[in-house]
């Protein structure tokens, strides 16, 4: 029989990427987190790790016993979520989000909720896409409100379902006195020799292969993790930047203008992450009716 310690001890370590970091975070010595993984590796019967100098890297099999290791956890979590209702009797709910998404879809849709189960304990955490659907593996969170770039969607792994909700295209920003501002759309190209603020580092590598599309490298002169803020250094004159339409709904200071993009348009999906065999529990099924409707209220 598989222990449950050792699988959670080689998701540790497919998480930290090494034994060392992997002990420091579960409090054990490397030399522990090593006899775990060789007893893991004697029950499998073969390796789930592979060693070098620069760290460890799972297997094929490894890979295998860590999707387990999160069904496994999201199991445990749910059972614990369940025991914990018989004492409290009221049904909880707990929801990953990106800001920006958390800010234009999830308030309404917890409104709704909230009046059609008044009793129910609903918790709310940011998390980042990639985090936040860790979560949902592991049974952390029982859904996230996440988006993605180009590739494949989300989900696939440890039962997890990804359910589109909206295409949010991405704008140009300019300054409103720009050159190009009264334009009705933009190639990236012709802001070749602009330099670029960015509001979320996620969109860094995303904007650097559509401007690789289109022949150039762009200088980024400011970082930031907040669009409003980034937007005011585009009012303040220090680039153009590359923002998702509902942050830009929110949030537009004075002084700057959004153009879209000329096809290809960038566009990030944006959509909820669950455990498919959970969705149909009230609560979950409830707020996921509730984001679709406010997802279809934005399209419109």
């Amino acid at each position: 029989m598989i222990d449950v310690q050792r699988l959670r001890v080689l998701r540790q370590v497919a998480e930290c990427g090494s034994f060392n970091s992997a002990a420091a975070a579960l409090g054990l010595t490397p030399s522990a987190v090593s006899q775990h993984i060789a007893a893991l590796e004697r029950t499998v019967g073969t390796p789930v790790v592979t060693r070098s100098t620069r760290g460890a890297a799972l297997t094929e099999a490894g890979r295998i016993m860590v999707a387990a290791a999160e069904s496994v956890a999201a199991e445990l979590a749910h059972a614990r979520r369940q025991v914990d209702l018989l004492g409290s009797g009221r049904p909880q709910l707990t929801v990953a989000t990106f800001t920006s998404g958390g800010r234009f879809l999830l308030p309404g849709a917890l409104a709704a909720l909230t009046a059609a189960c008044p009793d129910a304990m609903l918790h709310v955490r940011e998390a980042e896409p990639e985090d936040a659907l860790r979560q949902v593996r592991q049974g952390a969170v029982q859904l996230a409100l996440a988006y993605c770039f180009d590739g494949p969607l989300p989900g696939g792994r440890a039962g997890v379902e990804w359910i589109p909700l909206l295409d949010d295209p991405l704008r140009i920003v300019l300054p409103a006195g720009h050159r190009l501002a009264d334009r009705t759309a933009l190639d990236l190209g012709e802001l070749a020799s602009e330099p670029w603020v960015l509001g979320c580092l996620r969109t860094e590598e995303y904007l650097r292969r559509y401007a690789g599309r289109a022949g150039f490298a762009p200088q980024v002169r400011g970082t930031t993790t907040d669009y409003f803020f980034a937007c005011s250094l585009v009012a303040a004159g220090l680039g153009v930047g590359l923002i998702p339409s509902i942050a830009l709904a929110q949030e537009m200071p004075p002084g700057v203008c959004a153009v879209p993009v000329a096809e290809p348009e960038p566009v990030r999906r944006i959509g909820i992450a669950v455990i498919g065999r959970r969705r149909d529990d009230p609560l979950l099924a409830a707020l996921t009716g509730a984001l679709r409707d406010r997802a279809a209220a934005v399209g419109r």
